[in-house]
């Protein structure tokens, strides 16, 4: 869309008229026709400047700058034109011609605004405030009584760090035009950055008294005092709002603020539901006050506050999917999880596009171990957040324990393909894949997943004891398993699962005295509630002579469960199956 800049057009107007001018003279003084341009050549450079100026209004620059260039070469020392330029390159992203037309320009009409603008505007980009600020005093000097210019010249100032120059422009400027909201906000800005406090707090007070009457004054004032910690002083603003309108919101909001951070819970909950009671108060609001107010909430009786607001927020905007996704989380936080993914799932529906709460839905699913619903609500988000590799990580999941291993493995490689290789993420992403393509007896697959992961971690728990254990049932690089498995049980001596791990490599290894001590271990450890640990346990009893015990062992083995396909067959025959 064109951007049509009102000031440059009238600027450009006022170059006709100059170049119109100089036809003029040319009529007057027909004496000197050897010293003046001729009429021709005037008229030339005005229909030349005048294309130029079709050719920016067209937005192209390039074109435009051609034609003034050939309107200078007849007037060159046209401001308008120079000005025009200056104009031009900025669009054109060349800050150095811009500045060269504009010094131009503004050298041969200093009293023109519209020029020193420009040019102190692009002073500042280049970071050249001594500079702006010089400009603005020029134009200051030539209209002493124009508030803006002191306005400006402060911004400049505030740039360069130069505070109290900025006050003192500010001040020249209220000394103009009295009392303003937006000087005196500029001025408690810089006030309160050089750590004058104070005196921000008299420039306000100068506001509010320049109108009294004025609520956004006394509120605007409040906060000033509660953001350099002077509750008290602020408590007395935001009463006078209240008398002069007591269902006004925002005052009793803030008042609960400074209740809670006093400790005065009864008066911080009274206050919020005064705030609620305002049917003013848009639900998103409304929805972003309950959620800092439940960060802040601890006891009971706080927490049961925020429940009836957002019981009282839901009734009054049922297709608010804020006002769900804050009950789910007051909903979790108490642990009813099932009423929470309700909430959450209904936030949703109403706005698919919260990305949080879709994470919150999927994970409450796998905590209930409802997995089918994993895999619904994780295809849904991701159809929503094509990219989100987290989705598709618990999408995979999902399928990994639905035993659905060529799905997991699709979602799983599309996870690891947006994730970014040097975080958390993709190592568990590897460390799944590797479980997953192990299922699917794609050994070459799984282990260069492992490897990923244990290249990112070498100490994955997770990937040490499967990566080891999954070599072992395969027989292959055991030295590989047993040094993996050996680290593993060194960072956790007393773990039986990893001990049993170890020891099955030890017993492929054929090492069966090793592999007794380390399962004898790790049936102590997991006190017997392993059938898989036990039956291992039978079987290196067997292959070190001790027939019986090793029975005794399957026996047990089995009725605990979890075990091997072999087992009833390993007792019939009171022999190992292989």
């Amino acid at each position: 869309m064109m951007n049509f800049n009102l000031r440059y057009f009238f600027s450009i107007l006022a170059t006709l008229l100059i170049i119109s001018q100089f036809s003029y003279a040319q009529k007057r003084e027909s004496s000197k026709k050897k010293e003046e341009q001729s009429k021709a050549q005037l008229l030339e450079a005005e229909s030349f400047f005048t294309e130029g100026m079709k050719f920016y209004m067209m937005e192209d620059y390039d074109k435009a700058v051609e034609f003034y260039e050939k309107a200078l070469a007849i007037v060159p020392d046209n401001s308008g034109i120079l000005y025009a330029l200056s104009n031009n390159y900025q669009k054109l992203k060349d800050e150095n011609k811009a500045i060269l037309y504009a010094e131009k320009a503004f050298q041969l009409n200093n009293e023109n605004e519209a020029y020193g603008e420009l040019l102190a505007d692009l002073y500042v980009r280049k970071q050249k405030y001594d500079a702006a600020a010089r400009v603005y005093q020029n134009l200051i000097a030539l209209n002493p009584s124009k508030s803006e210019l002191y306005v400006a010249q402060a911004a400049v100032y505030i740039f360069d760090n130069h505070f109290d120059e900025a006050l003192k422009s500010y001040n020249r400027a209220e000394k103009i035009i009295g009392i303003n909201e937006e000087i005196t906000r500029q001025k408690q800005m810089v006030l309160v950055k050089i750590g004058k406090v104070d005196e921000a707090i008299k420039e306000g007070e100068k506001l509010i008294l320049s109108d009294p009457e004025e609520i956004d004054y006394n509120i605007d004032q409040a906060e000033l005092l509660m953001s350099n910690k002077r509750n008290d002083q602020a408590i007395p603003y935001l009463e006078k709002i209240l008398k002069m309108n007591p269902e006004n919101a925002q005052a009793h909001i803030m008042l609960a603020q400074l209740y809670q951070e006093k400790g005065e819970i009864d008066k911080c909950n009274r206050e919020l539901e005064l705030a609620f009671a305002d049917a003013s108060l848009d639900a998103t609001t409304k929805a972003r006050i309950l959620i800092g107010y439940m960060n802040m909430a601890k006891d009971e009786k706080s927490k049961q506050t925020a429940f009836n607001l957002v019981k009282v927020l839901i009734k009054a905007n049922p297709q608010d999917p804020k006002s769900h996704a804050i009950y789910g989380d007051l909903l979790f936080q108490k642990g009813d999880e099932k009423s929470a993914r309700d909430e959450y799932v209904k936030a949703a529906r109403l706005d698919k596009s919260i990305n949080e709460v879709w994470g919150n839905i999927i994970n409450i699913d796998f905590k209930l171990r409802q997995i089918d619903s994993a895999i619904v609500h994780s295809e849904e988000a991701i159809e929503v957040f094509p990219n989100q590799s987290a989705f598709w990580y618990l999408n995979g999941s999902a399928y990994y324990q639905k035993r659905n291993h060529n799905k997991a493995a699709e979602s799983l490689e599309e996870a690891r393909r947006l994730t970014p290789t040097n975080s958390e993420l993709y190592q568990h992403i590897n460390a799944l894949l590797g479980d997953t393509y192990n299922s699917l007896s794609k050994y070459q697959k799984s282990d260069e997943a492992y490897e990923a992961a244990l290249k990112a971690d070498p100490n994955n728990d997770h990937v040490l004891n499967n990566y080891s254990y999954f070599l072992s049932l395969r027989k292959d690089k055991l030295e590989l398993a047993a040094e993996m498995g050996a680290r593993l049980v060194e960072k956790h001596p007393d773990n039986g699962t990893y001990l049993d791990t170890y020891a099955w490599v030890l017993y492929v290894m054929k090492d069966f005295n090793k592999a007794k001590i380390y399962l004898e271990r790790a049936v102590v450890q997991n006190k017997s509630n392993s059938g898989t640990i036990v039956e291992h346990y039978g079987d290196v009893l067997f292959q070190l002579g001790e027939k019986e015990k090793a029975v005794e062992q399957w026996k047990k083995a089995k009725t605990i469960g979890t075990t091997s396909t072999l087992i009833d067959k390993k007792i019939a025959e009171m022999k190992l199956i292989e």
